[in-house]
């Protein structure tokens, strides 16, 4: 039975139950997909910035520390432990490669989540970042993993 699509925007986050689907577009952007084992209830965050939330006025969601807690205290309401899940981390793109040769924006946004992840004691079940491509995201929660297709620009 088909479910629900929640389409994430830059800053949002959601979280959906099995056989929903949560689709995004990443570039130098990144995002958690974050799951219980049994991935009968999922969370995505679409992080638009590494830097703290103060920094981003009028949409705190677009930060990776404001989005991050977000997506736990979803998971939390749903009497999930975020420690006890499993995480799929995608995109962190440069996005400006005639511009930026070297640390760019994207590089920054995925070691950021990685660290916090493993801080947090959160396995990642697959990383799939960097490079010069877009990435299309989408999972229908159930047992299969998250979809990504490359769009070249």
């Amino acid at each position: 039975m088909a479910g629900n699509v929640h389409t994430l925007l830059p800053g949002d986050v959601v979280c959906a139950d099995r056989d929903d689907r949560l689709e995004t577009l990443l570039g130098s952007c990144v995002a958690i997909v974050l799951t219980d084992q049994r991935r009968t209830v999922g969370a995505m965050c679409h992080i638009v910035h590494c830097r703290p939330a103060a920094q981003c006025v009028g949409n705190p969601g677009a930060s990776a520390d404001a989005a991050v807690e977000t997506l736990y205290a979803m998971m939390r309401s749903r009497g999930l432990s975020p420690s006890l899940c499993e995480a799929y981390v995608y995109g962190g793109g440069n996005m400006l490669t005639t511009l930026v040769d070297g640390s760019h924006v994207g590089e920054r946004n995925g070691e950021w989540v990685l660290e916090r992840l493993a801080l947090d004691g959160i396995r990642v079940v697959l990383e799939d970042l960097g490079g010069n491509t877009y990435r299309r995201l989408a999972w229908t929660i159930g047992p299969g993993r998250p979809e990504v297709t490359a769009v070249q620009v």
